[in-house]
């Protein structure tokens, strides 16, 4: 087990392209360096100048490059002051370096947060080696010495742990998309084998009439045109999301008229009002389903989460070409709620593929706001 372990340690690849913060960055090296220099002036009991300058420039100007280049910074950073460090035991020089140096820490947070397993247990056996020879130049006690360590390996288990926390939110928002696609292409495949069964029973109906009464079956090819018209649209919406084969249902899926059945009377609290105005005739399958799901989850996280509410409103207005749903409730800002959520994210990619958008957060004045827009035909992206 730990052989496996180790393996899988060993193999484990760079976390995805950390942000540009060049300009934080920056904006560091210039404070640590302004720091160096007041030592160097204001303190007596630094290392000589040209090692304690070494040591700072090796450790303090590669900090930019952490993120993208995290092995080769700590060799460079931890490998200079390891001679450093050295040359201090060797020629008997007393003195310490500057607080500056300290921001080895980062680097050995950044080591474990972006680099890869390799990287990692190469840049870790460096930091081992640097320590043991600063404890004999530095000539510390046991206690000083084990506290250095302990500083290290801490900087370098939160790097890990922020690593594998970030993995693991990843991991869960691609989940809940992918439960959302699926959820999507069933209604979707539902829809689809409505209109199908449509079109079967009308041509069955107009085969039957066709010699007796030759005008019905022309009524039904009409039908079926406009069947397979609508159908097809749909097919179009299928595309390109994923979805299960498995536990398909073929009820019927609730659409915009179902999203009235969401206000309630004002004994419940919050109170749910709704409004539909506007063009919402003809509407695709799937924007009518999708418009209910947002509603619905949207009036679920303000019953759950919204301190203090009263009212909730809920507003679906539809013109030529789209159509918006808007729901707002007036509970405390000190909700706590976050647009970071799964069930947000989920939401949000399920106005994606229907080419819409969606926006959560705090409203101008007070509580909380939820907006998708939507194409009336469901276009995906």
């Amino acid at each position: 087990m730990a052989t496996n372990a180790l393996r899988s340690l060993w193999a484990e690849p760079r976390p995805a392209r950390p942000s540009d913060r060049r300009a934080r960055d920056r904006a560091l090296v210039a404070v640590l360096i302004c720091s160096s220099v007041l030592e160097a002036v204001l303190r007596e009991d630094l290392a000589p100048f040209p090692l304690a300058l070494v040591a700072v420039l090796a450790v303090v100007v590669p900090l930019p490059w952490r993120r993208t280049h995290p092995l080769v910074v700590s060799v460079v950073a931890f490998g200079t002051v390891t001679l450093v460090d050295l040359v201090r035991v060797l020629t008997g020089t007393h003195g310490t370096l500057p607080s500056s140096v300290a921001a080895t820490l980062l680097i050995t947070y950044a080591l474990f947060r972006w680099g890869s397993g390799r990287e990692a247990v190469s840049g870790l056996g460096v930091i081992l080696l640097w320590l043991a020879v600063t404890y004999v130049a530095e000539t510390g006690s046991v206690t000083e010495m084990a506290a250095g360590y302990a500083f290290f390996l801490c900087a370098a288990a939160l790097g890990a742990a922020i690593r594998y926390r970030t993995k693991i939110r990843v991991r869960d928002i691609d989940q809940a998309k992918a439960r959302e696609r699926e959820l999507l292409a069933r209604e979707l495949h539902d829809t689809v084998a409505h209109h199908v069964s449509g079109i079967a029973i009308q041509a069955q109906a107009g085969r039957a009439v066709a010699a007796a009464h030759p005008e019905r079956a022309v009524e039904a090819l009409a039908v079926i045109e406009d069947a397979a018209t609508r159908t097809l649209t749909e097919l179009r919406a299928i595309v390109g999301v994923l979805r299960s084969a498995q536990d398909t249902e073929f009820t019927p899926r609730p659409g915009v008229a179902e999203v009235a059945r969401l206000a309630t009377d004002g004994q419940t609290r919050p109170r749910v009002e709704v409004t539909l105005s506007g063009e919402l005739d003809g509407l695709s399958p799937a924007v009518g389903a999708a418009l209910y799901r947002l509603a619905q989850e949207s009036v679920t996280n303000a019953r759950r989460h919204a301190r203090h509410a009263t009212r909730v409103t809920v507003a679906v207005t539809g013109d030529a070409d789209r159509v918006r749903l808007t729901i707002d409730d007036d509970g405390s800002a000190a909700g706590g709620r976050a647009p970071a959520g799964y069930g947000l994210i989920g939401m949000r990619e399920r106005a994606a593929l229907l080419g819409g958008t969606f926006h959560a957060g705090p409203a101008a004045a007070r509580g909380w706001r939820v907006e998708a827009v939507l194409p009336r035909a469901g276009t995906p992206r």
